[in-house]
């Protein structure tokens, strides 16, 4: 049995826990399929660790040449002569550069060639003299060509799906340990190339084509591509290969290094001489950009005007692989990266070098993903099953430390190994996890407030249930002063009625009778405080303050009796009903400050109030009965609704109260007070109660008399009677002179 509450509550969890784990199910699904815009997520989180700590940069024997606008300014414009081409190259060459890297792609002929020009100038009518002594000198891409061979020299060409350009012949071969590498889902199948004869000339041919990420940042260097099923080299590593004159480049497919992953021919690692490349499945290296480095690249005019010594040139370029390209306005190729939006591709291609070179590399670890998705199922299901009980605040507080610690983690990878762990789909499955099970708690609670407002509104007043809702606090025990309004509301002769009908009968004939009674009083905005027996208790300007407390108060009273007298007439003659007959109640009614909040015990309280204000409202009720009228009033509420019909009755000391208290017939509303009948009556009626309590025996008993017959209308035929038996009774025994006109009641 003592299990039983907490199965209740597991069952009950159970329906916000499934959800989050159904998240995590898909979550762990999606992780391992792969997302691009979560795994674009994820390269953004890395680009800010970038930011936060570049690569350092160091001189380790990679340098820049840039033709830039200051160059194009002293030397003229692009594209120059091959023989200027040639003597920066032989320059750089004397310089004891170990390779020169060209990010231009020579594919078109010299037009400055003196052939070129003797063609030219035999077609504008020159001499054919001129013409033939340009004729012999020598071709300006042959004189390149020479300059390379002595220069160990490497070419660009770009790969293309334009399938024009013709089959690259790659310059050295590749060593392969497993099964052919493939690389992505690209395979290209046209180049545009260098001229033969400057590819003849060359020690190595590389492609500078760099494909962007889906958001067009360059994160990733690919050093092998493939052009109909041909492996080619990039033109980084043809570089770096040149450098070391090695005959060729070693690749290691995943069936080759004991790794067996996917079909065995995914890349695992690159090797240039004793260079050893960690690569992606597609070989492609991940890229760990310096910050802008000035010192990195040399403009092409100091070399090619001497400003640059020969000691300077040597100390510069010695040993170095040295790439040239152009940031000259109209003619650079800009490419954005972590580090910036606008950088030359030709530094990317040279960073691709330095990392190797320095063999700083970002790697994804083959065990990563894995790692990545344990963290996704355990901490998902630590939250899971935590949230319910925690709550939304304490969860979001363990959501948070669990996302912080995961970054952490992600960045300590990062800046002390380089190591790049993913923490993307575990934050995102924590984030639905908490957000899936938070708002389901939240729709469940709004389903249970809204099932306590169904329940308790048949107890309380509306207003009272949303400020409970809304303040749960407003439970707690304790009381304020307020200025208030009470009604209490009795069936008069409910003993004779019970006596007639059976316990079920009587709870029908309540429920028949109360339901009108308190939607009357809920209209006026009444706080229904309770139902004892057959009587109710209502009460005005609590909770929620009502500045039309009083008149409120009168109005429901006066509805009261009014749909009493109508379900009076519809319940006669019917057969099937257990309205018992003809059916009376009394309404007693006080105005005055009142204690009212949560009364009762620490186990069990109830809204509710008390005061002198309150018990005086009873006694006025239990003297309608004796007055025989339907709806009594104390004098406190009487001088609050001047506008209404109100009679004075008596002055009566109640029982259990010393201070005597005037009370009031409330007759009707406004409508009534206007009518001159209403003001004649009361009137004569009012003359009546002055002769009586003047003493003036005569005259107040044919007041009495002579008004009996129009009191009969307003609900005062007993009253009359009451009155004229007790003049008649103080006219044969006077009361004496100390006599004060108080009536003194004996029952409540």
């Amino acid at each position: 049995m003592a299990g039983r509450p907490s199965l209740k509550i597991l069952r009950g969890k159970a329906g916000v826990i499934l959800p989050g784990l159904i998240v995590i199910l898909i979550m762990t699904a999606l992780q391992w399929i792969g997302v691009p815009t979560i795994d674009r997520a994820g390269a953004l989180l890395f680009d800010s660790y970038q930011r936060a700590k570049p690569r350092v940069y160091r001189d380790e024997g990679v340098k820049i040449v840039d033709i830039d606008d200051e160059t194009l300014r002293r030397l003229g414009q692009w594209p120059w002569p091959r023989t200027d081409v040639a003597e920066l190259t032989k320059r750089l060459a004397d310089a004891g550069t170990a390779a020169i890297a060209f990010d231009i792609v020579f594919s078109e002929q010299d037009r400055t060639s003196p052939a070129r020009l003797a063609e030219r100038m035999a077609r504008e009518g020159s001499t054919k003299e001129v013409a033939a002594e340009l004729a012999k000198l020598p071709d300006n891409d042959a004189v390149l060509a020479d300059t390379f061979r002595n220069s160990n020299a490497t070419l660009a060409f770009f790969l293309s799906h334009d399938g024009k350009g013709g089959q690259v012949e790659p310059k050295a071969g590749f060593g392969i340990v497993g099964s052919t590498p493939k690389t992505g889902d690209a395979d290209y199948n046209g180049a545009i190339q260098p001229l033969p004869v400057l590819r003849a000339a060359a020690s190595g041919l590389g492609f500078v084509s760099l494909p962007t990420d889906s958001d067009g940042i360059v994160r990733k260097a690919p050093l092998i591509s493939t052009e109909n099923g041909q492996l080619l080299p990039s033109l980084s590593i043809e570089a770096l290969r040149t450098a070391f004159q090695l005959p060729s480049i070693k690749i290691k497919s995943s069936n080759g290094s004991g790794q067996y992953y996917g079909d065995g021919s995914n890349v695992v690692e690159l090797q240039v001489g004793d260079k050893v490349v960690p690569t992606t499945s597609a070989g492609q290296l991940f890229l760990y950009y310096t910050s802008p480095q000035p010192d990195r690249i040399v403009p092409a005019w100091k070399i090619l005007t001497g400003a640059m010594s020969p000691e300077e040139m040597r100390k510069t370029f010695d040993g170095h692989v040295v790439f040239i390209g152009t940031s000259a306005q109209g003619l650079y190729d800009l490419k954005s990266t972590p580090i910036s939006q606008t950088e030359l591709g030709v530094v990317v291609h040279a960073q691709v070098v330095e990392q190797i070179v320095t063999d700083t590399f970002l790697t994804q670890p083959d065990w990563g993903p894995g790692v990545e998705r344990a963290a996704l199922v355990v901490l998902g299901l630590i939250m899971a099953f935590s949230l319910p009980w925690l709550g939304a605040a304490r969860g979001a507080v363990l959501g948070l430390v669990m996302v912080g610690g995961m970054l952490a983690g992600s960045w300590e990878a990062f800046s002390q190994s380089r190591l790049l762990l993913y923490p993307t789909y575990p934050v995102i499955a924590l984030t639905l996890v908490y957000l899936v099970e938070t708002a389901l708690t939240y729709y469940r609670e709004e389903r249970q407030r809204a099932y306590i407002h169904q329940a308790f509104d048949r107890y309380l007043s509306p207003e009272l249930v949303k400020r409970i809702v809304d303040d749960p606090g407003r439970l707690e025990l304790g009381g304020e002063e307020r200025e208030m309004t009470v009604l209490f509301c009795d069936i008069r002769g409910f003993s004779h009625i019970s006596e007639k009908l059976t316990p079920q009968e009587i709870i029908q004939f309540l429920i028949a009778f109360l339901t009108p009674m308190c939607d009357i009083l809920l209209a006026q905005k009444a706080t229904i405080d309770k139902f004892i027996g057959d009587a109710v208790l209502a009460f005005w300007n609590a909770p929620l303050d009502d500045p039309d407390q009083y008149a409120n108060a009168a109005r429901g009273a006066l509805a009261m009796t009014a749909r009493l007298r109508a379900m009076n007439v519809e319940m006669r003659g019917q057969t099937a009903t257990i309205w018992p007959g003809e059916v009376s109640i009394g309404i007693g009614l006080n105005a005055g400050p009142c204690c009212v909040g949560n009364m009762g015990s620490a186990q069990r309280l109830s809204y509710s109030l008390i005061g002198d204000t309150v018990n005086l409202a009873s006694r006025i009720e239990g003297m309608t009965k004796y007055y025989g009228l339907q709806i009594a009033i104390g004098e406190d509420l009487r001088r609050h609704l001047p506008e209404f019909a109100i009679v004075s009755l008596d002055r009566v000391r109640v029982v259990g109260r010393d201070a005597p208290e005037e009370i009031f017939g409330l007759l009707g509303d406004e409508s009534l007070a206007e009518t001159a009948g209403f003001r004649d009556f009361a009137a004569k009626h009012q003359a009546m109660l002055d002769a009586y309590r003047a003493q003036d025996w005569a005259k107040a008993l044919e007041l009495a008399e002579a008004g009996q017959s129009t009191a009969v209308g307003y609900g005062l035929r007993k009253f009359y009677l009451l009155m004229r038996d007790r003049i008649t009774h103080f006219a044969a025994n006077p009361p004496g002179a100390d006599w004060d006109g108080v009536f003194a009641a004996t029952e409540k």
